[in-house]
């Protein structure tokens, strides 16, 4: 909307993240968000910011993620193999 991105993360609203002064976003696909900027350190804060919309959860690994980044797996419940 505008210059601000409307992020849909599996909520029953989208999302909306105002987009700061000297920030741009750029979407090459729906699963992708490109944040560029001059501050390297508002580019950061900028994408945390996104990220802690979603974070990724380490049971099915969904959320936002960094490119690259590994999300590491955890077993469930019945995967622990406990007395049942």
């Amino acid at each position: 909307k505008g210059k601000d991105l409307e992020v849909q993360v599996g909520y029953s609203h989208p999302v909306l993240v105002p987009q700061p002064e000297g920030i741009e976003f750029e979407v090459p696909t729906s699963t992708q968000i490109v944040v560029r900027g001059n501050d390297k350190a508002q580019v950061g804060e900028t994408a945390a910011n996104i990220r802690k919309i979603r974070k990724p959860e380490p049971y099915k690994g969904k959320g936002i993620r960094y490119e690259n980044e590994y999300v590491r797996k955890k077993a469930g419940k019945a995967a622990k193999g406990g007395a049942a």
